[in-house]
């Protein structure tokens, strides 16, 4: 901020004695031509615009001028206007390599405004064009230290660094970076199909290590089942009659009664 500062205030130094007399001479020529050049001294900006008056080639004022109707020395002065409503465009696709060695492409949004007319005039050729640049160049950067698992996951996170790093290399241009997005991130089609064959073999091992927890459980509850119709005899009794009621419920024409092995072997033996 000092530096931007600085350059202003050289820009804005004392005209000579030679440039005071030219202005005077330009004051006496409009005040002589007065109902003609006063249509050349009033200019006008709007709201959202402000005007950098070059006086000689040196800025006249620290401020710039607007909005609404000011005056100038048709003869000597010269203005830039400055349009300071945020601007967007968008970051061409870049081919990226990540930290791990995969080749990705990305693109992105950007959106700045003008903070300081002057320094937007004075401290660079053109600071839209810039910008633009910048901003591909510090994708490229910033992006070059992620792996690919952080460029999939951490969009906000790149976003925020992108914002800070355009934000503070174009302060001396006068432009305020608001905000970063990274739109899309476009994988290789063979990475594409790697990545989802291993999705898939991820979900079913944990399909298959799900169904062998549920087979566990289900013998656990088996064996402590077993135990407790162990316990009590008419247990079983009461089981047989649950089963024949369920198979009844179905309308089966053939009913299959389960006899206890004790009775056929009381009758084996007569």
């Amino acid at each position: 901020m000092e530096d931007k500062q600085n350059l202003v205030s050289e820009r804005t130094g004392s005209l000579g004695c030679i440039g005071w007399l030219i202005v005077i001479l330009s004051g006496l020529f409009v005040f002589l031509l007065f109902p003609v050049t006063i249509w050349f001294c009033f200019k006008t900006v709007q709201e959202y615009e402000r005007a950098v008056i070059f006086r000689l080639g040196r800025i006249t004022d620290r401020k710039p001028k607007g909005p609404g109707i000011f005056f100038i020395l048709p003869c000597t002065d010269s203005l830039v206007k400055v349009d300071l409503r945020t601007v967007s465009f968008d970051i061409p696709p870049q081919e990226i390599l990540t930290k791990d060695s995969v080749t990705v492409s990305v693109d992105g949004v950007v959106y700045f405004r003008v903070s300081d007319p002057i320094a937007s005039v004075a401290n660079v050729t053109n600071a839209d064009f810039s910008t633009r640049l910048l901003a591909q160049t510090t994708l490229r950067n910033v992006l070059g230290t992620k792996n690919l698992a952080e460029v999939l996951s951490d969009r906000e996170g790149i976003a925020h660094s992108m914002q800070s790093n355009l934000d503070e290399a174009t302060d001396n241009w006068g432009i305020k970076v608001e905000r970063v997005e990274i739109k899309d991130v476009k994988l290789p089609f063979q990475l594409q199909r790697a990545m989802a064959a291993e999705a898939e073999a991820a979900r079913e091992a944990r399909a298959k290590v799900i169904a062998a927890e549920g087979e566990m459980n289900a013998s656990r509850a088996l064996k402590e089942a077993s135990l407790v119709i162990a316990e009590s005899p008419s247990a079983l009794q009461l089981r047989y009659l649950q089963t024949l009621n369920t198979i009844a419920a179905e309308k089966n024409s053939t009913i299959i009664f389960p006899l206890p092995m004790d009775v056929i072997s009381h009758f084996m033996r007569k």
